[in-house]
C-alpha cells in the first residue's frame, strides 16, 4: 500500500468497507441459499483460475477478461447480498499483471462485489425475480400451461438488461475513480470512454447470465445451465485470441516504423502522420471500415523500404548525385519485398510499392498512369506529399495548410489523383489538421487557421528546399510536391 497515494489507499479502503456492507446481510440471513452461493462462487472461481493455470496442452490468450455471466446469473437467481458473495472469490483470484498484486486483487474483489449487489438491487426493483419465475420445486408436480418455472418473456429482458447496465456502470465508475486517485488524473480523463467501451460486452454477458438463470430454474436444472456457459466461454476465448493477434500485428507495424524513424531522423513521426492523413482521405471517400484500417497501415508503412537504403544517403545534407537518387528510388521496391510475406497487410503491400507513381506516368518504380496505379497508392501519395509540405524538418520550414492544399490542387491531374486531393481538402475543411505528435521536432499543431502565406508567423516560400531535394516526399517550389524521392 505504500506505493499508492493516500487518496488511492483511502478510496480502496472505502470500497472494501462498502463490499463488506453489501455482503454482510447474506451471512446474517438464515434463509441464504448457501448451496447455490457456493456452487456459483466455485464456478466463477474456476473460470478465473483456468486463465491463471490453463489445462495441460492449452493456452488461454491474454486479454480474455473476467467471465461475468456466472456473476450475473447469481444476480438473477439470488438475493443481492448473496450475489455479492459469489463475486468475491473470482474477483480475488483474477489475473493481475502490475504490482502490488494483493492490493489489486482486493480491489477487484470489492469492486465486483459492489457491482453485483447494485445489479441485484436493480433487478429486484424492476420485479425481475417474479418475471424470471419461481423454482420448479416450489410448484405442484406436473404443472403445465404454463409451468410455474417459465420466465415471463420478453418482460424479463428489461430488468435483466437494466441489471447488466448497472453492473457495468458501477465497475467503470469505480475504475475511473481509482485511476483518478492513484494516478492523479483529471476526473474527465479518468472516466472518458470506460463505460461506452464496456457496455456492449457486459450486455452480452448479461444475456448469457439470464439464459443460465432460466435454464437453472427449468426442470433440467444445473446441467442445462452449464451447457449455456460452454459456448459463451469459447466465444470469449476466440474474441480474446483475435485481440491478441491484432496486438501482435500492431507491434509488428510499430517495430518497423520505429526502425525507419531511427534510421532516417529527418522524417521522424512522418509515417504516423501519413497514416492519419490517408485514413482521413479514405473516410471522406466512404471506404468501408476494414479497408480504412488497411489504408492507414499503408500510410504508416509506406517508407519502410528506407531500411534498405544506406543511412549516409538518407542523412546527406547536400544534393544527391544521379546514381544516389536511383538508389533511393529503390525504396518502394525494398519495402514491398520486406512486407511481401506479412499476410495481414493485404492491399497495403501494393500501396507501399506504388506510392511514388504519378497519374501522368512520370513516377516510379514502374511509370504507371491513371487507374493503373492502385487506389490505396493514390491515397498515400497525396497524404505523403501533404505531410512533407506541412512538417517542419531540419532542412525546411512547414508550409501553412491552405498553401499545401493549393499546391496539391495545382498538381491534381498530373501528379495526383484529383479525387484524392478533393477528399483531403474536404476532410481538412471539416475537421482541420491535427497531426499526431511523435517527436520533439513536431510539437506544433498545424490547422486550417495557420496564417496565410506572407502573414505573421508564416514561413517564407523561399525557405523551402530547391527542386531536386533528396529527401523522400519533400516538395520543391515551384515544382510539384513530392518532386524528390
Amino acid at each position: 500500500m505504500r506505493v499508492l497515494p493516500p487518496a488511492a489507499r483511502g478510496y480502496i479502503l472505502c470500497a472494501v468497507l462498502a463490499c463488506l456492507a453489501c455482503a454482510a446481510p447474506a451471512v446474517a440471513d438464515s434463509g441464504t441459499p448457501w448451496a447455490a452461493v457456493a456452487l456459483l462462487a466455485v464456478l466463477y472461481l474456476g473460470c478465473e483460475l483456468v486463465k491463471i493455470f490453463p489445462l495441460p496442452g492449452s493456452r488461454v490468450p491474454e486479454g480474455i477478461g473476467s467471465f461475468f455471466p456466472v456473476v450475473l446469473a447469481a444476480v438473477f437467481l439470488l438475493p443481492p447480498a448473496a450475489a455479492a458473495l459469489v463475486a468475491l472469490p473470482g474477483g480475488l483470484a483474477g489475473t493481475v499483471v502490475q504490482r502490488p498484486a494483493w492490493v489489486r486483487r482486493v480491489w477487484h474483489g470489492a469492486q465486483q462485489s459492489i457491482a453485483a449487489w447494485t445489479a441485484g438491487q436493480t433487478f429486484r426493483l424492476l420485479r425481475g425475480p417474479a418475471a424470471l419465475g419461481s423454482s420448479a420445486e416450489s410448484g405442484p408436480p406436473g404443472a403445465v400451461d404454463p409451468p410455474l418455472w417459465a420466465a415471463d418473456f420478453p418482460y424479463v429482458m428489461l430488468p435483466a438488461a437494466a441489471a447488466a447496465v448497472a453492473f457495468c456502470l458501477v465497475l467503470t465508475a469505480l475504475d475511473g475513480g481509482v485511476l483518478a486517485a492513484a494516478e492523479r488524473r483529471p476526473a474527465a480523463t479518468a472516466w472518458r470512454g470506460l463505460f461506452t467501451r464496456s457496455l456492449a460486452p457486459h450486455c452480452v454477458h448479461g444475456l448469457a447470465g439470464l439464459m443460465m438463470a432460466v435454464m437453472w430454474r427449468s426442470p433440467y436444472g444445473l446441467p442445462a445451465a452449464l451447457l449455456v456457459l460452454l459456448p459463451m466461454y469459447i466465444s470469449c476465448w476466440v474474441f480474446a485470441q483475435y485481440h491478441r493477434e491484432r496486438a501482435a500485428h500492431q507491434a509488428t507495424i510499430r517495430a518497423l516504423v520505429q526502425a525507419v524513424d531511427i534510421k532516417d531522423r529527418y522524417t521522424r513521426g512522418h509515417s504516423e502522420r501519413v497514416g492519419q492523413a490517408s485514413a482521413m482521405i479514405a473516410r471522406e471517400l466512404g471506404m468501408a471500415e476494414d479497408r480504412l484500417e488497411v489504408v492507414r497501415i499503408a500510410g504508416i508503412l509506406h517508407d519502410v523500404g528506407k531500411l534498405g537504403v544506406p543511412t549516409r544517403l538518407l542523412r546527406k545534407d547536400g544534393p544527391l548525385t544521379p546514381q544516389e537518387r536511383r538508389i533511393i528510388e529503390l525504396h518502394p521496391e525494398y519495402g514491398h519485398e520486406m512486407v511481401r510475406g506479412i499476410g495481414f497487410l493485404g492491399e497495403a503491400r501494393s500501396a507501399i510499392l506504388h506510392h511514388h507513381e504519378r497519374v501522368d506516368g512520370s513516377g516510379y518504380p514502374y511509370g504507371l498512369t491513371g487507374d493503373q496505379i492502385p487506389e490505396l497508392a493514390r491515397v498515400v501519395a497525396v497524404a505523403d506529399a501533404f505531410d512533407a509540405m506541412t512538417s517542419t524538418r531540419s532542412y525546411s520550414r512547414a508550409r501553412p495548410v491552405p498553401v499545401a492544399l493549393a499546391e496539391l490542387e495545382r498538381c491534381a491531374g498530373a501528379q495526383f489523383d484529383p479525387a484524392m486531393v478533393g477528399a483531403l481538402t474536404g476532410a481538412i475543411g471539416r475537421h482541420g489538421w491535427h497531426p499526431v505528435v511523435t517527436s520533439d521536432a513536431d510539437l506544433q499543431v498545424i490547422s486550417t487557421r495557420t496564417p496565410p502565406p506572407g502573414g505573421p508567423g508564416a514561413p517564407p516560400l523561399a525557405a523551402l528546399p530547391a527542386q531536386g531535394s533528396h529527401q523522400a516526399g519533400v516538395p520543391a517550389s515551384p515544382a510539384p510536391p513530392g518532386a524528390g524521392t
